[in-house]
């Protein structure tokens, strides 16, 4: 099968209908072999029952649908599990995202070999101050911080070689940083494409300002993650040395200093009154606790599991 049309959405129904007949008329045009996957996150409109009303007529429709609203991440990941394309390409049902992009994006996994490809809507037809202003912020700091020199990580419109979308692990809130997740997986080829960005002409955005906070913390998460994921003792073990070494340092201080003044016939203050015993005790804690911390994430890794994180209540399949 040469292409799966991965789809997440959440309350989507007007659109459906029209974003199906769009793909259609590209996927004939260009004779592919294709599945469309529609992953329903939990709506509560009419979307389901469109997807199943829609997969009585094209035997090249599936759909997923949660149980309730896991998010993003987890529509993606199920989506992966079940996609069997050589090419999979992922777009927003709220037809922001042109299926016109289609072939240019299996183009350059299936013949220039990249083995992902990511979307850039240079042009866009957001809010200037809610949207355009807090992402271009988000991108710098992903491309500082992640070292994946893209200029939009947040489009939806993204093409996977198999390999890829096969052996990423998607999960939390990362459907942002898929690009990342897949140079830390050593999928290294990785492009960009500008694509048409359309104003949405159904409905309204599911994503507030709050996305860009939560990104914020994600970027921090998968830093983190990225260098220390299977070393945690290497980072708090670090921290704690550090913290130790310091509280060593202090007592050390705190008992030579009293010990030559003594012996000097000076008065001397009582340790409990020396500022210094409470950074010493202070820091030898804190250096504790990242010890601790450390071994935590070291026993955490090795007895991870991978329970599945959302409940599928219906799959439709022909």
């Amino acid at each position: 099968m040469n292409l799966s049309i991965l789809i997440p959405l959440l309350n989507e129904a007007e659109s459906l209908p029209e974003l199906h007949q769009w793909i259609s008329r590209v996927m004939q045009k260009n004779a592919y072999t294709y599945e469309v996957i529609f992953v329903d996150d939990g709506s509560t409109d009419e979307s389901w029952d469109i997807i199943e009303k829609i997969a009585q007529k094209d035997p090249h429709i599936k759909g997923i649908r949660f149980q309730k609203n896991y998010g993003k991440s987890q529509a993606l990941h199920a989506g992966f599990a079940k996609a069997e394309g050589d090419v999979l390409i992922t777009m927003d049902a709220d037809l922001q995202d042109s299926p016109d992009e289609i072939p240019e994006l299996y183009n350059m996994i299936a013949t220039q070999k990249y083995q992902l490809v990511s979307g850039w809507k240079k042009k866009r037809y957001d809010n200037m101050v809610a949207k355009n202003l807090p992402s271009k912020l988000f991108n710098w700091a992903a491309r500082k911080t992640s070292g994946v020199y893209l200029h939009d990580f947040n489009c939806g419109l993204k093409s996977y070689a198999k390999e890829v979308y096969k052996n990423i692990e998607v999960s939390g809130e990362m459907h942002r940083y898929i690009p990342v997740l897949a140079k830390n997986a050593g999928y290294a080829k990785i492009g960009e494409k500008v694509v048409i960005h359309q104003a949405r002409k159904y409905g309204t955005s599911k994503f507030g300002m709050s996305r860009f906070i939560n990104g914020f913390l994600d970027l921090i998460t998968i830093w983190f993650l990225s260098k220390f994921a299977k070393r945690p003792m290497h980072f708090f073990g670090a921290l704690g040395a550090l913290m130790i070494g310091v509280g060593i340092f202090s007592a050390a201080f705190i008992g030579i200093s009293k010990l030559y003044k003594l012996s000097m016939g000076h008065p001397a203050i009582l340790v409990t009154d020396n500022p210094w015993f409470y950074i010493a005790l202070t820091t030898l804690i804190l250096g504790t606790q990242l010890f601790l911390a450390g071994f935590l994430g070291e026993i955490i890794i090795r007895s991870k599991n991978s329970e599945p994180r959302y409940k599928i209540s219906k799959f439709l399949q022909q």
